[in-house]
């Protein structure tokens, strides 16, 4: 009567270099079909797989999971397959020793189905019948530490073919990496083969075109533009999480969130939007793409307005970035209390001037405009700062030839948003469309459910897109009309040219009145220019004649003072 041989309980280890090898090969399942051949032929049982999608070169070993669950003696492990050494690590000689022992410790041996790794142990000492550690040793330990160092040079090969490859591409303009939000990579036919290059996304290019658009405009803070764009459907990138144990098991979601200021600051200065490409692949200088940007580069630093920069130099590019110290950004540039000090700069030295509020021995505060940190001191009260700015406004007007010009340039820009308000209902009713139908194919598949767990998560997602569909509903609600009668437009167009003084001085932010009186000057005008009427003005303005007949105000040695009799 034959003896039934007694099969060892084994582990399998499947390891391949990345999710997206192991979501779009077959390298698992055929690693897995050879480890199961092996395990047949050589009377194993597998108690347990484990497969690995990530490189196994880094110091943190993936593979450590799979040798910590065979430590633990309630679980009975006798063997640990793998497919081959490289599968079990590439980080050379040390880490295959350093794994591989502590398998040793806890009496598991390791096998790969090439038979590189064997199970034969010499004692050196047998003939005599002593045994020490030195003298134990394993015939293939040798070609074992050679394979191991094989698969790590290997890696080491590979990797750097690969990535000197596409440093070399990225620094000719094309793409290798994931798209950023906006864009999606397209392979094309280019003098260098077939390359990477980015491509508008047809959603969310619209959105980043969107806040550089508002941006230029002006006429609504970034809080406002971050309003208006959530209205637009925004919603960030989403990416799967997926499950430690099995990669392709999705057990989650992340993005899918509104557009914050911060995010916004992002998107602007980012330059890859413009077309241009700066990275570590790069070594940080700007590399104009093989491809169009969603932006043009003048709107880009339009939209930028002096923090970010993109130059073109002759088949160069260079980014400059100015942006305003701490302190300054923290007591606020644009104070409202002093709208005018980077708009009117000092008689002195001719940059801007500060404002700021002294304190008298009363307690009382004296607000000026002033300038007293750069070697000379000129200080003048806030009051007759604003005095001087009336008067100087007053006799202001536009020039007659520009003011037709100006109305046709205002009713072209006219036409031009209401083309933009018909291009974002445009985008709305596709938007709400997309959400009915994602709504419709939820509300099929909570029909065929009968777990209540998914059932419940389908439902929220289902609130949550009832509740996008009721805001883009809102929003297409809210927006202005087509029919605006453009005559009444026109109308207060020529009011506000023909007095220009409502607009300048009786308009409720300060800030807005200082950016309107600062398009009245090609250069930024000195204070004392302003007195004696010779500030450089754009050409649509000019001062009526009366202004050096009328002053009110002169400039001495001492300040300014009232104009005396005589």
């Amino acid at each position: 009567m034959e003896m039934e041989i007694k099969r060892e309980n084994a582990v399998a280890a499947i390891r391949v270099s990345s999710v997206k090898q192991g979501l779009q090969g077959d390298s698992p399942q055929a690693q897995q079909e050879q480890i199961d051949r092996f395990a047949e032929t050589h009377n194993l049982q597998i108690k347990k797989y484990f497969v690995f999608m990530e490189s196994a070169s880094k110091e943190q070993q993936p593979i450590q999971e799979a040798i910590d669950y065979c430590k633990n003696p309630k679980n009975h492990i006798d063997v640990f397959i793998i497919k081959s050494i490289d599968r079990f690590t590439r980080g050379g000689s040390y880490f295959y020793d350093f794994l591989k022992m502590q398998l040793t410790n806890y009496g598991v041996r390791l096998v790969d189905i090439y038979g590189i790794i064997g199970s034969q142990e010499v004692n050196t000492l047998e003939h005599l019948g002593v045994k020490y550690n030195w003298s134990v040793y394993s015939p293939t330990k040798k070609a074992e530490i050679l394979e191991a160092e094989r698969a790590k040079d290997e890696m080491r090969d590979i990797m750097s073919r690969m990535i000197g490859a596409e440093i070399r591409y990225v620094r000719l303009g094309y793409r290798a990496r994931q798209a950023p939000f906006g864009y999606v990579n397209e392979k094309v036919e280019t003098p260098h083969g077939k390359r990477i290059i980015l491509k508008p996304h047809p959603e969310e290019s619209y959105w980043i075109l969107k806040m550089f658009e508002l941006r230029i405009q002006g006429t609504l803070t970034d809080e406002q533009i971050v309003d208006e764009v959530n209205k637009l459907a925004f919603r960030s990138r989403t990416r799967l999480i997926r499950s430690h144990e099995d990669k392709k098991q999705v057990i989650g979601k992340l993005g899918g969130k509104k557009l914050h200021i911060k995010q916004l600051w992002r998107y602007l200065q980012r330059p890859i939007y413009a077309g241009i490409n700066v990275e570590k692949w790069t070594q940080g200088q700007p590399v104009k793409g093989k491809y169009d940007g969603i932006v043009t580069i003048d709107m880009f630093n339009r939209a930028n307005r002096g923090k970010v920069t993109i130059v073109e130099e002759d088949d160069s590019v260079k980014i400059y970035r100015n942006i305003p110290p701490r302190y300054l950004v923290k007591k606020g540039v644009r104070n409202p209390d002093f709208p005018y000090k980077r708009y009117v700069m000092c008689p002195e030295c001719k940059k801007p001037l500060f404002g700021s509020a002294s304190r008298g021995k009363m307690g009382k505060y004296y607000p000026a405009y002033h300038c007293n940190k750069r070697g000379h001191y000129f200080r003048v009260s806030k009051k007759e700062f604003d005095l001087t700015i009336l008067n100087f406004v007053k006799r202001l007007h536009v020039t007659p030839k520009y003011a037709e010009r100006f109305k046709e340039e205002v009713v072209k820009e006219w036409n031009r948003r209401q083309a933009e308000i018909n291009k974002d209902k445009l985008h709305i009713d596709q938007k709400i469309l997309e959400l009915q139908t994602s709504a419709r194919l939820i509300a099929d598949k909570i029909k065929m459910l009968s777990s209540e767990t998914a059932i419940r998560f389908m439902e929220e997602d289902l609130l949550k897109i009832e509740k996008q569909i009721e805001d883009l509903s809102l929003k297409k609600a809210q927006d202005p009309e087509k029919d605006i009668n453009i005559e009444e437009v026109a109308a207060t167009i020529k009011y506000f040219l023909e007095h220009l003084d409502k607009l300048l001085l009786e308009g409720s932010n300060p800030i807005n009145r200082a950016i309107y009186f600062g398009l009245l000057f090609n250069t930024a005008p000195a204070y004392s220019d302003l007195i004696s009427g010779t500030p450089n003005l754009a050409e649509y303005i000019a001062l009526n004649e009366q202004f050096n007949r009328d002053q009110s105000l002169l400039v001495t040695s001492l300040g300014f003072e009232p104009k005396l009799a005589g």
